[in-house]
């Protein structure tokens, strides 16, 4: 076992929450969070509320029960179970830090496509932006 990194007396805090505003913004994304259950899914691509972008397709489902949470989907055709899970933590990277921008409480799919394995965070990022604001689930700066 390692021991701790000694740096010189100066504390790290090694907290997941950020201030924004006067209230803390939690950048975790937690399992009440996010969509489990296969109904759900089949609910948003049911509505047919899709915005289709170059590295992903964002579906929206409306519900009682929605409360902003995320689903995720990459299917064999984004490559290997490598590749699936590597698309899977950019979009769920994406999505935990700029939910705060959305200003509805609709649950979102978001389907990999497979153009997303030679794309950067940022440029997943301005798809989903862009995705969001063709939905009108952000407002246009």
């Amino acid at each position: 076992m390692k021991p701790a990194k000694q740096d010189g007396g100066a504390s790290v805090s090694s907290s997941k929450t950020a201030v924004s505003k006067g209230q803390p913004l939690r950048f975790t994304l937690g399992k009440s969070e996010r969509l489990i259950r296969s109904a759900d899914f089949r609910e948003a691509y049911d509505q047919d509320r899709k915005q289709v972008g170059k590295f992903v397709v964002l579906w929206q489902r409306n519900a009682n029960d929605a409360s902003n949470r995320l689903g995720v989907v990459a299917s064999k055709k984004v490559g290997n179970a490598v590749h699936r899970n590597r698309a899977k933590r950019k979009i769920r990277e994406v999505f935990r830090l700029n939910r705060h921008l959305l200003n509805t409480t609709d649950d979102i799919v978001i389907v990999a496509r497979k153009t997303i394995n030679e794309a950067s965070v940022a440029e997943v990022k301005e798809d989903f932006i862009n995705c969001c604001c063709t939905a009108g689930l952000i407002e246009k700066a």
